[in-house]
């Protein structure tokens, strides 16, 4: 049994239903008076049921008119059902008012159904706020303390234990575990992570204990920023809502024009009797009424929402959810975004006498003092050997290092930095450097005692999965894809051509990706721009549609852009693209079956062969249909 104090809460909550069931109640008891001959008890039930039914949809109406000086449906239908009230009490025909009782009762169960619809979308796209956890264990003076999320600071270390949901992102300090990440990146094999790996909140660990550091304000998380965006989504109107909501305005005032000259002239006209012209026109106000017009587009853009939602594809309004249908070319940033954006050694090539370790070895023991990033990844690469700190290290910006190691001289750095230290570059050597350099790979020499002793291939890696979306975004029949790189020519075009990207422009500042950008928009009117970097986000803000990349992607990128990809996997743009291209269809459908219907109607009006409650049976369902269409775009 519900408890009383909860009565309240679920009649606020649920308010159309049960207004449609108090009405329905009142409407049966009603009818069944006039079937007794009780018609005073009959004239006193029946207007509770208007009351019931229709007072919400009376309110609002009221209210846009004096406040907003503007006609809209729900006072179109309540004047209709006053209408009908009117005649029948004027003819002594009380079965009028039982049909202006029953077009309130179908408005207000229309009303019913289109709010559950819409909280279904609702629940489907705000399911990721109960991933939050409102606290954390947080180790304090080594003991576990239980600390709200929004207390935590940068440096605290959390304990996460098996089966938990993880309460904030973060960085693993210790334990090794396999977590599911299905609610917020929308893959569904669990991931395995361990010490270095980066943890979102709201992802559930596995059968490993965790100690995580936090590295970035809670307020930061990748979840919190989900959850933003796809409120943001919520409250901004796409411009074919605003012009089917401009459009209800004008059309409500030649609806009310219209019914009142088919309340005057049919008689003069058409020799109709003065109560046939009013109870068709009270029907062609009803069936006129734009509804299923108001309703063919926002439920169907908010399914396509929080559809993209649970794939991983935040869409930050329903226009770009519109937009993204209508792309024609798409242009991606290099570093970041087709590549992971972290060096690492890809080759080694010793002289004869040496092995890869012992370049590894030395060029280790100089670049451990540096902070370029070819060092880290050289470093990263020699993790497994053993290696000793060089002393007396210089670095030379843009050329080299050199240092002492075991009592010798050693260099790191550019063919032209070592050949300064060395009697000669080997030939052979300098050959397989030079092919390195053209499959757009970084080299760098490594000399030890006035020797070469070999080179150092290092370069950004290509994401797994970049050919594939790529050829996924040709397969759907996208125009053009280029890349944009501040990165030299030779690297951009050995990348490009492993991929598949149709057009490069290379050692580009940011201002000169967004005038490419522009000059795209000229070409193919619709452009899309994928980025991650601070760079970006001129272009991404120029594009038709800009595509962040949600775990690699600056904050600025990601406020600048249109769309994000919480797991950065380039194959949700083809997902991406489809969902577009679906809502478009599905809108244009709906559109297009609520006008025909209201025109049917009208005319069926006409000839004389509906009635008030099958009218509004026609018009109020043709409503719920659209909305349960646009519902189709929940399902992947």
């Amino acid at each position: 049994m519900l408890q009383r104090s909860r009565l309240p809460q679920l009649a606020e909550k649920h308010s159309e239903a049960f207004a449609a069931i108090l009405c329905s109640g009142l409407l049966l008891l009603g009818w069944i008076a006039l079937q007794f001959g009780w018609i005073g008890l009959a004239l006193l039930i029946l207007p509770a049921a208007y009351v019931a039914g229709g007072y919400e949809s009376a309110r609002e109406g009221l209210t846009t008119l004096f406040k907003e000086k503007e006609l809209d449906v729900d006072l179109l239908m309540i004047v209709a059902a006053l209408g009908a009230a009117g005649l029948g009490l004027w003819r002594q025909e009380y079965y009028l008012i039982i049909d202006g009782a029953v077009l309130i009762l179908i408005f207000a169960i229309s009303g019913a159904l289109e709010d559950y619809a819409m909280q279904r979308t609702d629940r489907s796209i705000r399911s990721l706020m109960s991933l939050t956890s409102d606290t954390a264990q947080v180790l304090r003076l080594g003991r576990e303390v239980s600390v709200p999320i929004d207390q935590l600071e940068l440096g605290d270390q959390i304990v996460v234990k098996p089966g938990e949901i993880i309460p904030t992102d973060g960085l693993i300090l210790e334990g090794f575990s396999t977590l599911n990440q299905a609610a917020i990146t929308g893959e569904s094999i669990p991931v395995e992570k361990t010490i270095g790996d980066e943890v979102f909140a709201g992802t559930l660990n596995g059968n490993g204990a965790l100690k995580l550091k936090v590295h970035q304000p809670p307020e930061s998380s990748l979840l919190r920023r989900v959850i933003r965006l796809v409120e943001q989504a919520q409250t901004e109107t796409p411009p074919s809502q605003q012009f089917i909501e401009r459009f209800e305005h004008g059309y409500a005032r030649v609806i009310v024009g219209a019914g009142i000259l088919l309340a005057v002239l049919p008689p003069f006209l058409l020799h109709w009797s003065w109560e046939t012209t009013i109870y068709r026109a009270l029907i062609f106000l009803v069936v006129a009424s734009p509804c299923a017009l108001m309703a063919a587009i926002m439920p169907t853009l908010l399914s396509g929402i929080a559809n993209g939602a649970r794939q991983g594809i935040l869409f930050k309004n329903g226009a770009q959810l519109e937009q993204i249908g209508r792309v024609r070319a798409i242009a991606f940033d290099k570093t970041g975004t087709l590549t992971t954006g972290q060096l690492k050694v890809c080759e080694v090539i010793p002289v004869a006498g040496f092995d890869t370790a012992a370049v590894l070895q030395v060029a280790t023991a100089l670049e451990s003092s540096s902070e370029h990033p070819i060092g880290a990844a050289i470093v990263q690469a020699a993790q497994k050997l053993d290696w000793s700190r060089a002393t007396e290290v210089q670095a030379y910006p843009g050329r080299g290092i050199a240092g002492s190691w075991r009592q010798q001289l050693v260099f790191v750095g550019t063919a032209d930095f070592v050949k300064q230290f060395v009697t000669h570059l080997p030939l052979e050597l300098g050959q397989c450097a030079d092919l390195l350099e053209q499959d757009g790979k970084t080299v760098v020499w490594v000399a030890q005692a006035q020797q070469a002793i070999g080179v150092i291939a290092i370069a950004d890696h290509v994401r797994p999965e970049a050919a594939r979306a790529i050829a996924q975004l040709k397969k759907l029949g996208i125009e053009q894809i280029i890349m944009l790189t501040g990165d030299n020519q030779r690297t951009a075009h050995s990348i490009a051509h492993a991929i598949g990207v149709d057009q490069v422009y290379a050692e580009l500042l940011p201002e000169d990706k967004l005038h490419i950008i522009r000059q795209l928009q000229t070409q193919y009117k619709t452009v899309a721009m994928v980025g991650d970097g601070i760079n970006d986000a001129p272009a991404l803000a120029q594009a038709s549609v800009g595509i962040a990349m949600g775990v690699a992607g600056s904050d600025v990128a990601l406020e600048t852009a249109d769309i994000v990809l919480v797991a950065d996997r380039l194959e949700k743009i083809a997902a991406a693209v489809k969902l577009g291209r679906r809502s478009h269809r599905v809108v244009k459908q709906n559109i297009g079956f609520a006008i025909g219907f209201i025109v049917l109607l009208i005319a069926v009006n006409f000839a004389g062969n509906i009635t008030l409650p099958i009218g509004v049976v026609g018009h109020e369902g043709s409503t719920v249909l659209v909305i349960l269409s646009g519902l189709r775009l929940l399902r992947n």
